[in-house]
């Protein structure tokens, strides 16, 4: 069983920045492709950017391209979400996901096999 624990969110003002943090309690390079997704209220949960396991690949979802950067750090067992340039519709709580497989491109909630508590980010226009 994996546990991942996010932290990091915050309240902030459109154009700051936030950097998040998914800790997790196994080594992390024994873990396939993380992931980073976000829900507002009233809406479906959506993919924000996946980091394969060694951390070479990156993808992201078209809303958060060029202003978020996922990284991982094997050795400290976490995955960070830096995310730049913040609009209000970033607003969100930020969850973030594990899978064991080793899939490079995994945008679907269903892929990912564990999930964090997930961290409340609001952005103030």
């Amino acid at each position: 069983q994996v546990q991942l624990v996010e932290s990091g969110g915050g309240l902030v003002q459109a154009g700051g920045s936030l950097r998040l943090s998914c800790a997790a309690s196994v080594r992390t390079f024994s873990i396939g492709t993380l992931g980073w997704f976000r829900q507002a209220p009233g809406k479906e949960r959506e993919f924000v950017g996946g980091i394969t396991r060694t951390g070479i690949s990156t993808w992201y979802g078209d809303s958060v391209k060029g202003r978020f950067t996922a990284s991982r750090d094997n050795a400290k067992n976490t995955v960070y979400l830096q995310m730049n340039s913040l609009k209000p519709e970033d607003t969100a709580v930020y969850y973030c996901a594990a899978t064991i497989t080793m899939s490079y491109g995994l945008r679907s909630r269903n892929g990912y096999d564990y999930w964090g508590q997930g961290t409340q980010v609001t952005v103030s226009s």
